[in-house]
């Protein structure tokens, strides 16, 4: 079973009303104003007189809870599973989860039981001991505001250890890496975990002496063409982004994502991986992009490519530019 009856709208709904008519009486007033707040339009109309006739026997003549505690939802056991499984994620353990209470729960799924083919094979080591006491090293520090000393290695392989003052960690769902970005001397830079060696915790900083960071954000317009479910697969797999979705007639929707400029690759290949589902529109730059990443795998020689429409992005015989 994967639904149970006590999460639907009704039972939060009357929840929400008792846990505020716990020891206290609630107004006419009040008790529809939490209805119309947490439950559908039509909920307004039915479950507050059912409330206050008697027909649900919940509320007393005052409005007041008749029941002594106020009420909690238990985790089902199909929750429970499906917590442990989440938990079973050797990323998740790095963060040191509170797993009480699930100790002989059986995982819903194994850790295995998904493929990425949209995701690059070298991930970060996230069972490896050096690793994780890194990585719990630069939490720390982040959450008591430390500076930390790092040494690591760098792509050209040169090895760097310096002070730096942890501003945040990110994660890159392509590359399956957790990135750390530091300051030093008034510069933001970015270290890779994998690429750490060891981590020491320093001295406490002021964090109001460390200059704000903005991102170079940028706006990217797309046309969808809600084909093949569409609609929830883009919008599930750009849940992140910061964005605006507007339909403009039955199979065809706009959407507008803010994403940082540092990313625009990785999103340039989430992007191409929709096919003709989504159609670039703006900005121009982001569409030249998609034209050079096309070219390329169409294997066109650099002196050889060919001119397309100005609003073109993928070399359709329509001229269109969905990739």
């Amino acid at each position: 079973m994967l639904f149970s009856e006590i999460y639907g709208s009704y039972f939060r709904v009357v929840a929400a009303v008792l846990t505020e008519a716990c020891g206290a009486s609630l107004s006419p007033g009040r008790l529809t104003a939490i209805v119309q707040e947490k439950a559908f339009a039509e909920s307004a109309l039915s479950i507050p007189g059912a409330l206050r006739s008697g027909t649900w026997p919940l509320l007393d003549d005052q409005l007041r809870s008749v029941l002594k505690h106020r009420p909690t939802m238990p985790l089902t056991l199909l929750q429970k599973r499906w917590m442990k499984a989440l938990l079973s994620d050797p990323r998740m353990a790095l963060f040191e989860p509170d797993a009480t209470g699930l100790e002989t729960v059986e995982p819903l799924y194994p850790p295995d039981t998904f493929r990425f083919f949209d995701q690059y094979a070298d991930g970060d080591p996230y069972t490896d001991p050096d690793y994780i006491a890194c990585f719990r090293t630069v939490r720390k520090a982040m959450e008591e505001k430390r500076k930390l000393r790092i040494r690591f290695q760098g792509k050209t392989g040169v090895r760097h250890s310096a002070a730096y003052i942890p501003y945040r960690l990110e994660y890159s769902a392509k590359d399956d890496k957790f990135r750390l970005l530091v300051w030093q001397k008034g510069r933001l830079y970015t270290i890779n975990m994998a690429r750490m060696r060891s981590c020491e915790l320093l001295e406490q900083y002021d964090p109001d002496t460390v200059p704000s960071f903005r991102p170079h954000t940028a706006e990217l317009t797309l046309l969808l063409h809600d084909e093949r479910n569409g609609l929830e697969r883009v919008l599930l797999h750009f849940s992140h982004f910061e964005k605006e979705t507007r339909k403009l007639d039955e199979r065809l929707y706009q959407i507008k994502l803010r994403y940082d400029q540092n990313d625009e690759t990785e999103l340039l290949i989430r992007v191409l991986s929709f096919g003709p589902v989504l159609e670039v529109q703006s900005p121009a730059e982001f569409v030249r992009l998609v034209k050079d990443r096309v070219h390329k795998q169409l294997g066109y020689p650099q002196h050889t490519v060919p001119v397309l429409p100005k609003t073109a992005g993928c070399p359709h015989s329509d001229g269109s530019h969905r990739c």
